[in-house]
């Protein structure tokens, strides 16, 4: 079972208040480190650690971690909310999963994928087509 993700980020404050209010992140108990950063808490459990980092280019072709997932509910009640807060996203649906994805990205550049299992996929989508939103 996967504990914890660290991300590294040029803008912690930024990152912090992006996680706070597009996935519900609370900033909770950190160890008095050396360095800056914060623990972000899913429930009892810190799930995102951040900490500095030096910005640049993302490199989605070198050996580095591409992504980070996150399981939530209210795939429809999620959209609405991106749609509100004015925020680009994709989606894909996986119907033999039972799942719908939504993929976002922090303002820094990290990408999210938001992943609901529900009973049964919307028509609105083809089975594994990546969509982006134009809504």
């Amino acid at each position: 079972m996967l504990d914890h993700v660290t991300l590294r980020t040029h803008d912690l404050e930024g990152t912090r208040a992006f996680l706070e209010v597009v996935l519900d992140l609370k900033p909770g108990y950190r160890p008095a480190f050396s360095f800056p950063g914060y623990w972000l808490y899913a429930d009892d459990g810190p799930v995102v650690h951040l900490i500095p980092g030096h910005g640049g280019p993302v490199d989605r072709a070198g050996e580095t971690i591409d992504h980070v997932g996150f399981r939530l509910a209210d795939h429809d009640g999620m959209r609405r909310k991106l749609d509100g807060l004015g925020l680009s996203y994709s989606r894909m649906e996986l119907p033999e999963l039972g799942e719908r994805r939504l993929f976002i990205q922090t303002p820094t550049g990290i990408l999210l994928e938001l992943v609901f299992r529900e009973t049964e996929a919307t028509a609105d989508s083809s089975p594994h087509q990546e969509q982006d939103h134009d809504e």
